[in-house]
């Protein structure tokens, strides 16, 4: 299927990746209520709306992508838009009396829209500031290369962006801010071009600015909090569907559904403090032992979607037949 076409999508609306892989995940009811924890661009919102369920929210951090929340709620009255980020799903569903959802979806990582919006300083792809806040406050990526001291740097770019030369770029950009502050995205890619050279086809910038980004909005931590949230969210017989696009990410989803889901799993010193036991009693079910990838089809049309891995299950009941937390 030509993904530009998506029948669920209006013609000037970006389509997110792995579509209908995500709606069969979801299993969408019509007396069911069903959280976007990413909203974005709309694309998962649109489409789980056309399946017409009781009720959908949506969470997004991005006032951006608030904004365009709002206008779709304007015009569907079974959508709500909230502000904030998804690990707090909890609270920002407590606070409109919603304690029990049938579904949620997560697209985990930065938007289309984010990357393609030089302002936003995301990508080096078009010079533009070096920010990276998905929320535009606290910490910038700029306030992190031009603050931190270079042991701290190092780890960040080796941790979060796995990146094996992270010494090395690390003290290539304290000797550079000590000459001028780096506040440009090109000039923190031409630092890192400098050190590495040319690596095939990735830009050698690529994992630096995953790290940057990554610690800048705490979105690894945001993954575990969310799916903590989820297990405590979803009643019996509802469905997880998460999408990740690099191993950090991916990692910790498995880990977590695979520990859930009562089987043993390797964790990662990369990963946060999740259990590495199986619980006394499973509370997840996977839909599938190994993850969804995108069809070779999606990935010529949407090259986004190379990268991504989609692992979804469904909550099981707990033994007294209501959703521990």
């Amino acid at each position: 299927m030509n993904l530009a076409t998506h029948p669920h999508m209006p013609p000037d609306t970006h389509v997110p990746v792995m579509l209908d892989e995500v709606l069969d995940g979801l299993a969408v009811r019509h007396d069911g209520d069903y959280l976007d924890g990413t909203f974005g661009g709309g694309g998962y919102s649109r489409a789980v709306l056309d399946a017409k369920p009781h009720r959908l929210i949506g969470i997004d951090r991005d006032p951006l992508a608030v904004r365009r929340g709002r206008e779709l709620a304007e015009k569907n009255s079974a959508f709500t838009m909230l502000e904030g980020r998804f690990g707090d799903m909890v609270q920002h569903l407590s606070d409109i009396a919603i304690d029990h959802l049938d579904g949620i979806v997560l697209d985990i990582g930065v938007s289309s829209h984010q990357l393609n919006d030089a302002a936003r300083g995301f990508s080096f792809a078009a010079d533009g500031p070096l920010d990276m806040r998905m929320e535009s406050k606290g910490e910038s990526a700029a306030d992190v290369v031009n603050g931190a001291d270079e042991e701290e740097l190092a780890s960040i770019i080796y941790r979060y962006g796995e990146e094996r030369a992270s010494r090395r770029i690390a003290k290539a950009i304290v000797a550079r801010r000590g000459e001028t502050p780096i506040t440009r995205t090109g000039d923190l890619a031409s630092i890192v071009a400098r050190v590495l050279g040319k690596r095939g086809k990735i830009d050698p910038a690529t994992r630096t600015f995953q790290a940057l980004r990554i610690y800048v909005n705490d979105e690894l931590g945001e993954l575990e909090r969310a799916l903590k949230a989820a297990e405590q969210l979803l009643r019996p017989g509802g469905r997880l569907v998460v999408v990740a696009f690099h191993s950090l990410e991916d990692r910790i989803v498995k880990q977590f559904l695979t520990t859930r889901s009562g089987r043993r799993s390797n964790p990662s010193r990369h990963l946060p403090d999740l259990p590495s036991e199986p619980p006394a009693t499973a509370t997840f079910r996977l839909l599938s032992r190994r993850p969804v990838m995108p069809s070779d089809v999606e990935v010529r049309t949407n090259p986004r979607a190379r990268s991504a891995r989609l692992r979804a299950a469904e909550r099981l009941p707990s033994p007294e037949g209501h959703v521990s937390c």
